[in-house]
């Protein structure tokens, strides 16, 4: 089953953004085409693909650690800014996983904070205790 004709103009465009380094899978969805139709003129006009490799990669292998831990608010205030990011319509698969990564390391984040924040407390106890039996073991000495 065919489909509807290409026109002139979608040609152009999809010249245009192969050039811009476009992937198969934006410009199908930019021009309302399936992902084959787009590979399929591909061919038929002798097109080259060029897939550009992202020049701003990052690698986690020499993470700089924060002075200050951010605050849960703060890291709420992430969590929130992804979700809403997230209904963005036509996000690429990437964009989506990389927003999921970071709500789910929020998740963890908030949980990890808040129980280090309860054990610098029970050690801020236990210290103080411990004053107060040297204090007493100094006074019974």
């Amino acid at each position: 089953m065919k489909g509807k004709p290409w026109t002139a103009e979608e040609e152009k465009k999809l010249q245009q953004m192969l050039q811009d380094g476009r992937s198969v899978r934006a410009i199908a969805k930019a021009l309302g085409k399936t992902r084959d139709c787009i590979r399929i003129k591909i061919a038929r006009l002798g097109l080259d693909v060029v897939v550009r490799a992202k020049s701003e990669r990052t690698t986690t292998t020499s993470l700089q650690l924060p002075s200050e831990l951010p605050s849960v608010e703060e890291a709420l205030k992430t969590l929130s800014a992804a979700l809403k990011a997230l209904e963005t319509p036509g996000l690429e698969q990437a964009e989506t996983l990389r927003l999921r990564s970071i709500i789910q390391g929020v998740k963890i984040y908030k949980e990890l904070f808040l129980e280090y924040v309860d054990i610098r407390g029970f050690e801020a106890e236990v210290l103080e205790l411990r004053r107060k039996l040297d204090s007493e073991r100094g006074k019974k000495g």
